[in-house]
């Protein structure tokens, strides 16, 4: 059972939990943290322990005395980062005593971390709607447009839980790829499974692939923690993709002119970056994907090219009442084909 946090949520933001050592070179847990932390700002600290800001389990507020050893996990509230606005708003598509159902744009997170806390999805939420113990089911990607759900009950979060954790959630994307060649774009380059690169598929081979689709791609693949990209592997395959075309016509957005294919995506598993690098596989790479077929020098955010992958539709089975449920993005994906 998760340990709950004695400090309630402020601003739409957890307190962080830290675990201290039992013993050590440090008299008082006050030294623990001026020795780990103090580089960044002693003074705040020891303001916060004046402040009775940094408290204990059941909320028993340290002192600077307070001896190293007394307290196994503290909590406290960290300081904000200056952010920078993200332009765009996520939108609810639905609500109840049990769900929010929200609509997230490009280049929004879905939980606070590093330079982004205030501008997130989740502390958005909870900062409009007041619902202080909403929590996401599931993760998008910063870069990745779309559907997410999130639990607003705490007494029933777990029952929604196991739908993902048993599979039982059904989830489609739509992705849009380049044809041609163009400025900007990876056309064709295939991401081979040692990471290289060199291997460019033409547009006669790309059109010959789409005319063998709906096909089914699988691979065996693994995210290293603190890496950006995940992997592929020699193995058994543990991804599986549905892919089908869904329209091949002309970009009318950042790439206007060029051909493209809006690809339907229907993944049979949940790895990190599964669509991107099965897509990036086949020389089929997402357009303005900054990671596969080959990763971009890091650059800021681009808002008029966003990475265009849509988290289209999730459908499930409500596993409260039974009825059977079904929610998708309002979205469309700025270089999108028009029907030729």
């Amino acid at each position: 059972m998760a340990m709950e946090s004695p400090l309630p949520v402020r601003n739409g933001v957890n307190a962080t939990r830290l675990r201290l050592p039992r013993t050590g070179s440090w008299a008082t847990v006050a030294d623990y943290l001026l020795e780990r932390f103090g580089h960044v700002d002693p003074e705040g600290i020891l303001r916060r322990f004046d402040e009775q800001q940094i408290v204990g389990l059941g909320g028993t507020p340290l002192t600077r005395q307070t001896p190293l050893g007394e307290h196994e996990f503290i909590w406290y509230y960290r300081s904000l980062p200056e952010e920078t606005p993200i332009p765009f708003e996520a939108r609810i598509l639905h609500q109840d005593e049990h769900l929010l159902v929200v609509d997230k744009p490009h280049f929004l997170p879905t939980t606070p971390g590093g330079r982004f806390i205030q501008e997130s999805a989740l502390v958005r939420l909870r900062n409009q709607t007041g619902i202080d113990d909403l929590v996401p089911m599931h993760r998008l990607d910063r870069a990745t447009a779309g559907v997410i759900l999130f639990a607003v009950n705490p007494q029933t979060r777990g029952a929604y839980q196991m739908l993902f954790e048993r599979r039982e959630i059904a989830k489609r994307y739509k992705a849009v790829v380049a044809l041609q060649p163009g400025e900007g774009l990876e056309t064709g380059r295939v991401l081979q499974p040692n990471g290289g690169h060199s291997e460019v598929k033409t547009e006669t081979e790309l059109r010959d692939l789409l005319q063998r689709m709906p096909l089914v791609f699988e691979n065996r693949m693994s995210k290293v923690k603190g890496q950006l990209r995940s992997i592929v592997e020699e193995g058994e395959p543990n991804a599986q993709t549905l892919i089908k075309v869904e329209t091949i016509g002309t970009s009318h957005g950042f790439h206007s002119g060029t051909e493209v294919a809006l690809m339907d995506l229907e993944p049979h598993s949940g790895k990190t970056h599964q669509l991107r690098i099965h897509l990036a596989s086949l020389g089929l790479g997402i357009i303005n994907d900054a990671f596969y077929p080959r990763l971009w020098d890091l650059a800021p955010d681009d808002y008029r090219r966003p990475l265009q992958l849509l988290a289209h539709t999730i459908s499930f089975t409500d596993p409260l009442t039974g009825a059977e449920r079904s929610f998708s993005s309002e979205q469309r994906l700025a270089e999108a084909p028009s029907v030729q």
